[in-house]
């Protein structure tokens, strides 16, 4: 069953020709439904290959300094008075010389750190496609489930477009992440139960009528939403100098951002705009929910729930809704799935931290130590490039490294002192 939403105005004139379910290959027009009104499958943007081919390089470049240079190959946003957004992106690509010399790793090793965005997540890419689609089909308000990241950024795009946002939380989320939703002064619910419950609860208030003005952005305008991280992608590409990773490793909790990144990758080569050189996208998950990981390992198609659990919070979705279609990308460009322990996921922070200067929250530490596992088991290649990607700021989920970093000394505030714990001789 499609969600219900108000009469649609036309979204601004772009590349997308319409919806396209992945499934059954339907067609629609480019309205708020998420589901294939033909046999429930997902739907995403469709595009019209010769519009993506007219764009270069040079007009990108031409662009601003965020996620709206690459308006040409998205579907909302051509016109900057449309747009509802913190203008995210242009992040960081960190070249990681000390890490990939610790792992063994001599193609050259790159971090692209999403905790520069406005919200300090990568989720601030995909909530500002979904706002101006949001604001385009003529929707009043806005809406999510979120574990963590996509609740402060769907708060403080409300707050800067001046307009009312509804965000469900689990209960259980990070202290840091519900202070940066509630700040906003927007509506923030927490719920008692988990994701999967939290989104299940939204599903079925998007239909009644007191929500029937509010677009649930990972929900009834989704597929404008998800095209978001496609700019990931376009932007490892730039920074690289319009040159394709051989490899990538990406967390995984809907398993959405990773076929975003391959999709940009395989758009950038259709439009001319980057080389085709063969890459390959690997998926990184928690051990506390590893439904992908799971159905990677077992040769399925499907992937089956998990109930969650772990510290990794922000990738805590055990009925992952893109988790087949990641299946798809990780095995057409020969990647795998790894999937790591707390203890390894904390020490993947520090790693990164200690030899990066980069501070991620547990979703990079999961990445960082499916890296290292990857390259230990012989499923990366060393001797290739490699992009790993962390999507949010360690500044969000402190508590799990509360009990092991701290002061290395504490002393006196006397020279006397100082020698004694050994800083001076």
């Amino acid at each position: 069953m499609t969600l219900t939403a108000p009469p649609p105005t036309e979204v601004p004139a772009s590349p997308a020709r319409g919806l396209v379910c992945r499934n059954c290959g339907a067609t629609f027009g480019l309205v708020a439904e998420h589901a294939c009104a033909q046999c429930f499958g997902p739907l995403e943007v469709d595009y019209d290959p010769e519009r993506m081919r007219a764009v270069t390089r040079e007009q990108i470049e031409a662009g601003p300094q965020n996620i709206w240079r690459y308006a040409g190959l998205l579907p909302v946003g051509q016109d900057p008075a449309d747009r509802v957004s913190l203008d995210p992106g242009l992040t960081p690509l960190v070249r990681a010389d000390r890490l990939a010399a610790e792992l063994g790793i001599t193609g050259g090793l790159w971090v692209k750190d999403d905790s520069a965005n406005p919200t300090h997540s990568f989720k601030d890419r995909v909530v500002s496609l979904a706002a101006t689609a949001a604001r385009g089909l003529g929707y009043a308000k806005i809406a999510a489930a979120s574990t963590g990241n996509l609740a402060n950024s769907v708060a403080a795009h409300a707050a800067r477009a001046g307009l009312p946002s509804y965000v469900f939380i689990p209960a259980d989320l990070e202290p840091g992440k519900v202070v940066q939703s509630a700040v906003y002064g927007q509506t923030l619910v927490a719920v008692d139960g988990s994701y999967d419950d939290v989104n299940r609860l939204t599903s079925e208030l998007a239909e009644t009528d007191e929500f029937e003005d509010t677009a649930f952005v990972n929900q009834n305008v989704r597929p404008y939403y998800a095209e978001g991280s496609k700019t990931m992608g376009y932007e490892i590409a730039e920074q690289l100098g319009w040159r394709i990773p051989a490899q990538v490793v990406i967390p995984m909790a809907s398993g959405s951002l990773l076929t975003k990144v391959d999709k940009a990758f395989r758009e950038l080569v259709a439009a001319g705009i980057a080389e085709d050189t063969p890459w390959r996208v690997f998926g990184a998950q928690s051990a506390g929910c590893d439904p992908i990981a799971t159905a990677f390992d077992n040769g399925w198609d499907v992937v089956k729930p998990v109930k969650s659990t772990g510290i990794a919070k922000s990738l805590n979705i055990g009925n992952p809704a893109d988790g087949p279609y990641a299946l798809d990308a990780i095995r057409r460009t020969g990647g795998a799935v790894g999937r790591v322990g707390d203890e390894q996921i904390v020490q993947g922070i520090r790693d990164l931290a200690r030899t990066t200067g980069v501070f991620a929250e547990t979703a990079g530490g999961v990445t960082v130590a499916v890296l290292r596992q990857l390259v230990e088991d012989g499923r990366l290649d060393p001797a290739q490039e490699t992009v790993v990607l962390n999507t949010g700021e360690g500044l969000k989920t402190l508590d799990p490294l509360t009990p092991v970093v701290g002061p290395t000394h504490r002393i006196d505030p006397s020279l006397r002192s100082a020698r004694a714990a050994g800083l001076v001789g």
